[in-house]
């Protein structure tokens, strides 16, 4: 390729690593100047000399977008439309054309990137993932082919006019210039004939590779279309057999009218057990039968309009209600007296002296917005930092949001009862995955907490544990958590970044979270998996989570891992959507299995045998445990934000707590009353108020440092920065100061924020 060039093929020719030496235009002073250029993943770097790569770019330009064109013999141009052009000088023509024939493939493979990124995206909402791995690579394959076969003819052409000339001309002075030029150009023919053969190889290989794979998919294909059609079939003989179940219906309906109209003026009275119960059964009558719907007589001295009152009265928020799914509301067939007067006296006995919460936010109004019109200025954007109208919101700020992490707190309790360290571990990994199932209907984006604010939930009295978080840093978004049960403490630094493509966006974290079990001094971290809502613009918004997961057991439980395997959603998958699989290791040996779905439930097992190879090993496992199963959502959620019954209460007004409460931030709340215009005026007035206080920090910072003073930098008021125990990693931790303060009223550091 010429002196001082060297070039390196990976495994497509359509991305090749080549350098050497280039003289690069500088300016009319100094002219052309040598430099050592590097060409790799679709950029052209440039250096003073090699050892500078290891530190030091002088300059670089993407080839997605560039423009190559040639001089002259010698010289040629790169330019990405006005902001960067290199003008650059080669040795000799061959070397030149080497490298332009480099820099061309190099652009067509960065924009075969750039398109096959958009198609995954695609693929993804469509729920296809294995179809486009094996199409696209053939795709690629071909246009590598595409490619390969222009710069052959081009060259083909160069090549073919000086042979002409040679048969033409008997003058030895210029039969020796032509036959030097053949060669130079029968070399540029033979660097892209080269091209070509890897090309075809490269595309055989795949075509070879990835076949069984097209015919299995296409198997898989003829096999979905006879599933639809067989269900297309039933659904025909279903709704004939309903149309005539409906004539039917309607044909008794007429002729019973008239006994419809005796049955009202029966009375079905509550059943008693016994002489000596029957105060107890009269007392709870009235409220059994509103809730099981049973018919009461014109007589009765309450009239409908109470009755249905009473019925949508909202009931107090206990640890019955909090785990109904413990208390089934037909043990035995239907409901019976017995059984709701229980139920009834249970709730009565754990609703004493507790506060009632509600059960319910009112409904979420339908503002229409011009979507396009915001996102269009997003993309390729940080979202932390761009302002959104509470329209794409839900009333929560992301304190609140990340409080729902212990919807499922009692599956903690359950871990803090295990010896067993491996299956105290499962049963972490199993509240791990619960904290992902609100996020299977929820698309509303939290509301970005301001710097200092703060948000407490004390769930002491109904479901045994207690939150507080704070947000520590504004740019990135830091937020400091701490919770606290009876026998275990969690808390966690989340931080993220996030991707937004057009067509869909990812939330990755970055911080970690942990939790402690104090009687054995256990201690387990882990890191949240990324998060994608897909159809952004077009299409019902859906929310996916996938990627990998190990949680790492400290102090005592050392040695003790689990690897959890979230499994991105795909069209062609025979296996539930939304799965979780993983298994809990000691030392490496496996001794839990976990199975389930993070939006419905996980089964967690022990391992008995291994009849597999180290390779492919194959489970035995003890009977199934539920450690986690999701709980039904309130009824009408859809319409206020599909929250659970433990969001609805998030933001519930509460006395007492301090100024810098999220329950306190105005625009949130009239966000969640329905005044959305006003919450973004609102909003709009906190963040400028935000950002005038850290402009005013700035400003001291500069005017301290131009004096030579210290300047003190924001610091949070309830976590401290302090390296990691058993780390040197720097973290947030909870000073273990709030509830003392709460106790005494002591507000007067908080910062005025709203």
């Amino acid at each position: 390729m010429g002196d001082g060039v060297t070039a390196k093929s990976g495994g497509s020719q359509l991305e090749p690593t080549m350098k050497g030496w280039l003289f690069k235009w500088t300016n009319y002073l100094k002219g052309y100047q040598r430099r050592w250029f590097v060409l790799q993943n679709g950029h052209l770097s440039y250096y003073r000399n090699q050892a500078e790569m290891a530190h030091t770019c002088r300059g670089s330009i993407s080839l997605q977008g560039a423009l190559i064109y040639t001089v002259d013999a010698c010289t040629f141009v790169i330019s990405n439309g006005g902001t960067q052009t290199f003008h650059i000088k080669a040795s000799s023509e061959v070397e030149r054309q080497s490298w332009v024939t480099a820099l061309e493939l190099a652009k067509a493979k960065a924009i075969r990137n750039m398109e096959s990124e958009e198609d995954d995206v695609e693929a993804e909402e469509s729920g296809i993932s294995e179809e486009p791995d094996v199409v696209r690579k053939l795709e690629n394959s071909l246009k590598e082919l595409q490619i390969c076969g222009e710069l052959l003819g081009k060259h083909w052409k160069n090549l073919a006019k000086p042979l002409s000339e040679i048969e033409s001309t008997s003058d030895p002075d210029v039969l020796n210039n032509k036959v030097k030029e053949v060669c130079e150009r029968a070399t540029l023919f033979r660097i892209s004939s080269n091209a070509m053969i890897n090309s075809c190889a490269d595309y055989l290989k795949t075509a070879h590779t990835h076949g069984h794979k097209l015919v299995k998919m296409l198997q898989h294909e003829r096999e979905q279309r006879q599933r639809l059609q067989e269900m297309v079939e039933t659904l025909a003989e279903q709704h004939s057999k309903l149309e005539r179940a409906a004539n039917a219906h309607a044909h008794r309906a007429v002729s019973g009218s008239e006994a419809e109209e005796e049955d009202e003026n029966d009375f079905f009275d509550a059943v008693s057990d016994g002489g000596q119960n029957s105060s107890v059964n009269d007392h709870f009558t009235l409220d059994i039968r509103t809730r099981t719907g049973v018919r009461r007589n014109s007589s009765d001295s309450s009239s409908e309009t109470e009755e249905t009152q009473e019925t949508q009265q909202p009931q107090p928020y206990s640890a019955v209600a909090a785990n109904q799914h413990f208390l089934p509301a037909e043990p035995y067939g239907p409901p019976n007296v017995s059984y709701l007067l229980l139920l009834q006296c249970l709730n009565y006995i754990f609703a004493a002296g507790r506060r009632q919460r509600r059960m319910r936010i009112p409904d979420k109004p339908n503002y229409p917005l011009n979507l396009w019109s915001i996102m269009k200025n997003c993309i390729g954007k940080d979202l932390s930092k761009i302002p959104m109208p509470v329209n794409f919101n839900e009333p929560l700020s992301m304190l609140q949001r990340l409080t729902e992490d212990y919807e499922y707190a009692d599956i903690l309790d359950k871990a803090a009862k295990c010896t067993d360290p491996c299956e105290q571990l499962a049963y972490v990994a199993a509240y791990t995955i619960s904290s992902y199932a609100t996020t299977s209907n929820r698309t509303g984006k939290p509301f970005n907490p301001l710097l200092g604010e703060t948000y407490e939930c004390d769930r002491t009295d109904d479901l045994g544990w207690r939150c507080f978080s704070e947000q520590v840093s504004h740019h990135p978004p830091i937020v400091a958590q701490y919770c606290e049960g009876a026998e275990w403490h969690c808390w966690q630094e989340f931080t993220m970044t996030s991707k937004f493509r057009g067509k869909y966006l990812q939330i990755i974290p970055l911080g970690s979270a942990q939790a402690e079990f104090l009687k054995s001094g256990n201690k387990y971290s882990w890191r949240k998996v990324t998060t994608t809502v897909h159809n952004i613009i077009v299409g019902k918004l859906w929310v996916d989570q996938h990627g990998d997961m190990e949680i790492t057991g400290k102090g005592s439980a050392v040695g003790i891992n689990c690897q959890l395997k979230y499994i991105p959603y795909s069209y062609f998958t025979r296996d539930s959507q939304r799965r979780v699989k993983g298994v809990v290791m000691d030392n490496g040996n496996v001794k839990w299995v976990i199975n389930g779905t993070w939006d419905d439930q996980v089964e967690i097992a022990p391992v008995t045998g291994n009849t597999g190879t180290p390779s492919n090993p194959i489970y035995q496992t003890g009977n199934p445990i539920l450690a986690w199963k999701r709980r039904d959502a309130p009824k009408d959620s859809e319409k206020f934000y599909n929250f659970t019954l433990l969001a609805a209460q998030l933001n519930e007004p509460e006395d007492g707590v301090p100024p810098t409460d999220s329950r306190l931030r105005p625009d949130q709340r009239l966000m969640e009353e329905g005044r959305w215009d006003d919450a973004n005026k609102e909003k709009i007035r906190i963040e400028e108020k935000q950002r005038t206080v850290r402009r005013q920090r700035e400003a001291e910072a500069e005017k301290a440092a131009s004096e030579g003073r210290p300047f003190t930098p924001y610091k949070p008021l309830w976590f401290e920065q302090k390296t990691q125990e058993g780390s040197d990693i720097i973290t947030h931790i909870y000073k273990q100061t709030y509830w003392t303060s709460k106790e005494e009223k002591r507000w007067a550091d908080c910062p005025d924020i709203f």
